[in-house]
């Protein structure tokens, strides 16, 4: 797949998430195969540039490219002289947010309330497009509301707007990430324009990325919560799709080795004192993904009868763990108790 002079490795990527795709967050699932990351999104006000929380979220050092950075704003001017800003800093893709269902973000008429003003964000493609030399992409959602899905009309004129790719969430602004994701609109967006189409929402697993490329047409798939704490996913999906054989899950020692060097890369990035703090919700979704999977797997293995009292333990000692993780103030102890917890668990069980 190839967007603009970029020819991506797959068609598997990361979906920008506030708070969670950082620059090691990235790093880590680039590595793990996704083929394309976009950046937790930036605010367009120039006022904001200058503090810590943006400087972080515009760093892309040792990123491979394309280096894409997502931004949000409602002000077509402002918008148009973030992505200026973002392209001299090294961003080589600007993608515009217009499906943040968060409500301090809709509230500003940004993110998917966007969509209710078809003018507006049209405007905005317009204004980024001529401003930048980059390829210029799009995330929106199907709409304001179930009542007024018109992600089809406004992706049309987008993409006649200069959008060079557009990622569709099978949810409307109304539905935030309630219910289930809908594809039929995804399906109908790919119909009518030239650019890629990305389908997002609900992707979990290798089966559902193959099955929501089949039901849509879509050239990619978007792959967003499912990879919190499963990184590994990336590679899964892309294995799946190339092949139709499901890759082995990582070993312990696999994990081990993933959530140390992810917890390394993020300390160092974030400092001493804030490391820990940010990195506590990257642990407890790891956490949960070893107790999902392993209460599966124990159940699968013991059917029809499985013993209750050890799924219940691996509860107990999880709940211990990510209490310890968050009192943990430094990167040293939080890495200690995770390292107990490992030595500790039953490789017999595979986790993944």
């Amino acid at each position: 797949m190839h967007l603009g002079p970029y020819r991506l490795p797959n068609n598997v990527f990361v979906a920008p998430m506030a708070g969670v795709t950082d620059r090691p967050f990235r790093q880590l699932c680039r590595a793990l195969g996704a083929g394309y990351a976009v950046s937790e999104m930036a605010a367009s006000n120039p006022r904001l540039w200058a503090s810590v929380k943006t400087a972080r979220r515009l760093n892309h050092d040792g990123e491979p490219a394309p280096k894409a950075v997502q931004i949000a704003g409602a002000d077509p001017a402002m918008m148009a002289q973030a992505a200026r800003f973002n392209v001299d800093r090294g961003a080589q893709i600007i993608d515009i947010n217009m499906g943040c269902p968060a409500k301090k973000v809709c509230d500003v008429a940004a993110g998917s309330a966007l969509m209710a003003d078809e003018p507006l964000a049209i405007a905005i493609v317009a204004a980024v497009t001529a401003a930048v030399d980059v390829p210029v992409t799009v995330k929106l959602r199907t709409g304001p509301s179930p009542a007024r899905r018109n992600a089809v009309a406004l992706a049309r004129a987008l993409a006649d707007a200069g959008a060079a790719m557009i990622t569709v969430h099978g949810r409307t602004r109304a539905c935030a990430f309630g219910g289930q994701a809908e594809y039929d609109t995804i399906a109908a967006v790919k119909q009518a324009v030239s650019v890629p189409v990305v389908a997002n929402g609900d992707i979990d697993s290798p089966a559902k990325a193959a099955f929501v490329l089949a039901r849509t047409g879509a050239d990619a798939v978007m792959v967003g919560r499912a990879a919190q704490g499963r990184p590994w996913i990336f590679r899964e999906i892309d294995h799946f799709l190339r092949t139709g054989e499901q890759l082995a899950p990582p070993d312990l020692d696999e994990i081990r080795a993933v959530l140390r060097g992810h917890l390394v890369d993020h300390y160092a990035f974030y400092g001493e004192l804030q490391g820990p703090r940010i990195a506590r919700k990257h642990i407890g979704w790891y956490i949960d993904g070893w107790c999902e999977d392993r209460r599966f797997a124990a159940g699968r293995a013991r059917h029809p009868d499985p013993m209750q009292a050890d799924t219940d333990r691996l509860d107990d000692d999880a709940v211990r763990l990510r209490d310890a993780i968050n009192r943990a103030d430094r990167p040293e102890v939080q890495l200690a108790l995770l390292d107990d917890y490992l030595d500790h668990a039953d490789d017999r069980i595979a986790v993944h």
